[in-house]
């Protein structure tokens, strides 16, 4: 390589490896770096990491994810922008329910590896309690906020979410709404109630209480709670579902009924699970979980943790919001006249 580039063997080596206080001219340092991509050639990572300490790894910790295909972009979006700061992560997979102690040791095993700092994504929204060990590095929630307030989070917006996908059966000239929601004490069971209630509020249209209820955020239970909902001779004209696997349920309670989708009764989901969403038919509306653009976000904020950016420690204070998208299909349609 020293010869593609026409320069010594040193010079080589302190380019790649970045050494300090060495002079080298930059249009010098871009021959060599065109020699090594040209080659396939790479800086000495374990020569770096000497010279810096630092390993140009970080850990991802992740509550099943890894096993889950939607939010899998997690992990995508982490790893596309820690390439793009020349770093690697490291990850490991734990169980949701997982102990104390198991996460602790988790955390101590990327410590052991020497991440830089780590990420800590969980299988859904909610709160949880960081290992004391993680307190080590700088590190990252992901869909997931600190009880002590002390690691900078990022989570959806749960409530504009459900605002938009609300609003959006407003828009087509529903008022009765009815809500399948889930029964777990989760912040997105809580947001996107408040956001459904938001939207009837800001349009003046009364809440009924009787237009919503509850149950676990699967099938089976999406499906009783829509046919006993649908069966009412006031039935509601559409339906939002805390999920898209509650929509799978409701389509299933309203072709039971008769009910075409959208003609007499439009669904709009929640989480855009597209192996669901995209082969119901028709196909579902739904809102979108940001979960790619949460790992970009997680990483660009760790990539200032480490250069010491102090003001990004302020973020700790409260979770940052990323947009839940509406993404339209064809489950959505006006009340019908009658």
């Amino acid at each position: 390589m020293a010869e593609l580039a026409g320069v010594s063997v040193t010079t080589v080596s302190h380019v790649l490896n970045e050494t300090p206080h060495t002079r080298v001219a930059e249009e010098t340092r871009e021959r060599v770096r065109h020699a090594a991509k040209t080659l396939g050639y790479g800086p000495n990572r374990a020569a770096q990491a000497l010279r810096t300490n630092r390993s140009g790894l970080i850990g991802l910790l992740s509550e099943e994810i890894a096993t889950t295909p939607h939010a899998g972009r997690i992990i995508l979006g982490a790893q596309e922008a820690a390439r793009e700061h020349d770093l690697t992560l490291v990850i490991i997979n734990t169980e949701r329910e997982s102990s104390g102690n198991s996460h602790r040791d988790d955390v101590q095993a990327l410590l052991d590896r020497q991440v830089d700092a780590v990420l800590y994504a969980t299988m859904y929204h909610r709160e949880v309690s960081l290992p004391p060990n993680l307190q080590a590095l700088p590190a990252v929630l992901i869909d997931a906020t600190d009880r002590a307030g002390i690691v900078p989070a990022v989570v959806p917006d749960e409530v504009g979410g459900a605002v938009a996908a609300v609003s959006h059966l407003v828009d087509a000239g529903h008022t009765r709404i009815g809500f399948l929601n889930n029964d777990d004490d989760v912040p997105a069971t809580h947001l996107r109630f408040a956001g459904y209630r938001q939207v009837l509020d800001d349009h003046g249209i009364r809440f009924d209480a009787t237009l919503t209820a509850s149950a676990p955020s699967e099938t089976l239970p999406g499906y009783e709670l829509a046919r006993e909902m649908l069966s009412r001779s006031d039935r509601p004209t559409a339906l939002f579902c805390y999920n898209d696997r509650m929509a799978m349920g409701a389509y299933r309670a309203a072709a039971e009924l008769g009910l075409a989708i959208p003609r007499d009764l439009s669904i709009v989901g929640f989480d855009n699970q597209e192996l669901i969403a995209a082969n119901l038919f028709p196909g579902l509306t739904t809102v979108a979980l940001p979960h790619y653009e949460m790992g970009v976000w997680a990483v660009e904020t760790l990539v200032h943790l480490l250069h010491g950016e102090a003001e990004h420690r302020l973020l700790a204070d409260k979770p940052t919001l990323l947009d839940c998208p509406l993404v339209i299909r064809g489950s959505v349609a006006p009340p019908r006249a009658d």
